[in-house]
């Protein structure tokens, strides 16, 4: 599926164009388990899309192993692809992280992470379409292929 492909499917129901857990994740605010995800391990390089809209993420070079069992990342691409919010589900605050387009839950955010930003972006791998580096243009991602120059 392209870029133009989801934004032309938006036109689809939500229930027929995600499986089960996906749509639970991103509108029922779901949490998939953890270590039993498909990118919490991953390696690839490449960008992470919202599963719902296809907006770029994450990047690979921004994931790290943070240890918990889900996709872990110090930065979105661009700030402006998500959206923070108060959660004071579950009997904690923290703080949750949605995707600005398409308001799907993704996950949370902690100050736990890496230095300097000292940011985790913990993230649910079923809120995500990961784009390997080589499929990035083919998929309407090519503008983001700088990102992986050095």
């Amino acid at each position: 599926m392209s870029r133009k492909d989801v934004d032309f499917n938006l036109n689809e129901p939500l229930k027929k164009r995600l499986n089960s857990l996906q749509f639970a994740v991103t509108q029922e605010n779901a949490t998939e388990p953890p270590f039993r995800n498909e990118y919490w391990d991953n390696k690839r390089e490449g960008i992470y899309v919202d599963i719902v809209s296809g907006e770029p993420l994450f990047s690979s070079l921004d994931k790290f192993d943070s240890g918990c069992g889900w996709p872990s990342f110090t930065k979105p691409v661009t700030a402006e692809k998500i959206r923070e919010e108060k959660d004071k589900s579950h009997g904690m605050i923290r703080t949750e992280v949605r995707s600005k387009k398409a308001d799907s839950h993704l996950g949370h955010v902690f100050t736990d992470g890496p230095k300097p930003g000292g940011l985790r972006y913990c993230i649910n791998s079923a809120a995500l379409r990961f784009i390997p580096r080589e499929e990035m243009e083919k998929e309407g991602y090519g503008e983001l292929l700088t990102l992986f120059e050095k």
